[in-house]
């Protein structure tokens, strides 16, 4: 495969509305994002954006938002509480059912918004996020359907898919975070290959390096509580998989090895509404060229239908 770059969509006529919400008694910073030429009456189809792991605001997302505004659609991205613009303490920590409500008060919001149809609207999650919309789905049979890629679906398959040694170290510290009053214990979130981080394999330190290259002006705060790592082993998402009552689009990397896709079980469940496709690739390597292209047109074409 081609080396990895990341897209280029600064071509997209974006038109930015930065709001707040309440949820989990932080407040929370959200973006809606519009076509340029949008009319002041006009309403539109509308995506929200589910980030991941430790995921910011248009950290690794900005392509895909930027090409489902090109579309037609407007698209909204939030910060969950104790990350990026959003308030909340302690900062940088993980809670995946906390995130999950969440999720769904930025739902809430979304479709207040005057240049919102709110009865067309699409979850999207990507990564740890993507699990969070599998559970959001099997709330909302009104919603228009649900896309996740590279999904977080079985936190004990993610869990054992650390190396033994580095897991060891995370639960050690996760149990000593989890103990100590103050301020949280942080390791990082990414890193090189090798090195001690929540995520060290599938390229993750360079994609995250070559978003930051592509859009200077971004600020990520690389560490993550070391006490998130302790909801990872409980956290399955798709044992709810067969609840989901809405068209859902879910796309897996056969060589995903920080979230393996657990292809087997989702198969196992058999979910006539949950339209499978695997890709070839690992899992940072949907958010770059040369497979963003093939990633995006699945995506838009199920949007379309």
């Amino acid at each position: 495969m081609n080396p990895r770059r990341y897209p280029n969509t600064s071509h997209v006529r974006v038109r930015s509305i930065k709001s707040t919400f309440m949820a989990e008694g932080a407040l929370c910073a959200a973006t809606l994002h519009l076509p340029q030429d949008t009319a002041p009456d006009q309403q539109l189809p509308a995506i929200l954006m589910v980030g991941g792991w430790g995921s910011i605001q248009m950290a690794l997302t900005s392509s895909f938002t930027h090409s489902f505004v090109e579309a037609g659609h407007a698209v909204m991205e939030f910060d969950y509480p104790g990350w990026g613009d959003s308030g909340g303490f302690p900062r940088q920590g993980i809670n995946p059912w906390r995130r999950t409500r969440v999720a769904d008060t930025a739902l809430v919001h979304l479709k207040s918004q005057q240049q919102v149809l709110a009865h067309d609207i699409t979850l999207w999650g990507t990564s740890f996020g993507g699990g969070h919309v599998v559970d959001l789905a099997t709330q909302h049979p009104e919603l228009k359907g649900a896309i996740v890629q590279v999904p977080m679906l079985d936190g004990l398959a993610a869990t054992f898919a650390t190396p033994p040694g580095r897991l060891i170290k995370l639960i050690g510290l996760g149990l000593m975070d989890q103990l100590k009053p103050g301020a949280p214990i942080t390791i990082p979130t990414l890193g090189r290959e090798g090195d001690f981080a929540t995520m060290d394999r599938d390229g993750g330190w360079d994609a995250m390096a070559s978003a930051l290259a592509a859009y200077p002006d971004h600020r990520y705060d690389n560490r993550v509580a070391a006490r998130s790592v302790l909801t990872m082993p409980l956290y399955r998402p798709w044992l709810r998989l067969k609840d989901v009552q809405i068209p859902m689009l879910m796309i897996g990397a056969t060589g995903d090895t920080v979230a393996p896709f657990v292809s087997d079980k989702v198969k196992r469940v058999g979910n006539p509404n949950v339209q499978v496709i695997e890709v070839d690739a690992n899992h940072f390597d949907p958010y770059f060229d040369p497979l963003f292209p093939q990633m995006l047109a699945h995506q838009l074409a199920f949007l379309r239908r």
